[in-house]
């Protein structure tokens, strides 16, 4: 068996040209009896539901902020704006990010500081505090754990079943606009708009941070197995079906913005 010569040292475990894995030992979480890529693709589920709704729930909380400091309504919307800028300017950044350090400590990362935002913002007195907390940290974080991480990451797991594990992972949004809005919204008529910033805090802490910190994973390589669970033991080996791809190299290939760039 010949090693990858594309592979550097240092980068986790792969499959040589011909299909034949590598000799990597299965991690324990890929003995489960369920393909790995279906746990990647949950954890998405819960991630999505959760992240995304939190970033919408400005609609929310603008009206009781609105009516306790009485704020200019355009500019105290701003804040939204504000944050989507946020996400504009850090979503080209976020596959590079995935890429280097693995998905699992930047979707943790990503929770924890859209948790302390949302935490911060209950102590905020000024307009300026909120753009920083509920713009900058908030809605503009919340983008890492988003459509674009999920969508580098999730085509990794899966190729002839891509676009339904990508259908189901995106689903997450409507099921957790569904479940906790109405939720949040209850929480605010009752208690008001800072302890749904501090339930949406713990949400995030509690459930999104350890999930993908502890169970989340870039590629399956990394755990030694293949794209859809191919190979698996007790799995058939599925033959590859004809394409129309003509360079297959150039299609698995990596590509980052500085390989595409030297590679003109």
């Amino acid at each position: 068996m010949t090693a990858d010569p594309d592979t550097k040292p240092g980068s986790g475990p792969n499959f040589t040209p011909d299909g034949v894995a590598s000799a990597q030992p299965l991690s324990p979480l890929a003995r489960l009896p369920l393909y790995y890529g279906w746990v990647v693709v949950a954890i998405a589920f819960i991630t999505m539901g959760i992240g995304v709704s939190v970033r919408t729930s400005f609609s929310l909380l603008f009206p009781p902020i609105l009516d306790e400091f009485k704020w200019d309504r355009g500019v105290t919307a701003g804040i939204y704006s504000v944050g989507f800028l946020s996400s504009m300017l850090l979503s080209p950044f976020i596959g590079a990010l995935i890429a280097r350090f693995g998905p699992a400590p930047l979707l943790s990362a990503g929770a924890a500081v859209v948790a302390a935002s949302l935490m911060l913002t209950t102590v905020a007195t000024t307009q300026l505090h909120l753009f920083l907390t509920l713009g900058t940290g908030m809605v503009g974080g919340s983008v890492v754990l988003a459509y674009v991480s999920h969508s580098y990451l999730l085509p990794f797991w899966f190729t002839r079943r891509r676009g339904l594990a990508i259908g189901i992972a995106f689903s997450g949004v409507g099921a957790g606009a569904m479940v906790l809005f109405p939720w949040l919204q209850s929480i605010i008529s009752a208690e008001g708009w800072r302890e749904a910033c501090w339930t949406m805090a713990l949400l995030l802490l509690v459930v999104v941070l350890p999930l993908n910190l502890f169970f989340q994973r870039r590629r399956p390589e990394d755990m030694g197995l293949k794209p859809d669970g191919d190979g698996r033991p007790g799995r058939k080996e599925r033959l590859p079906s004809a394409d129309n791809v003509v360079d297959r190299a150039w299609v698995e290939t990596d590509w980052s913005l500085k390989r595409a760039s030297l590679s003109v």
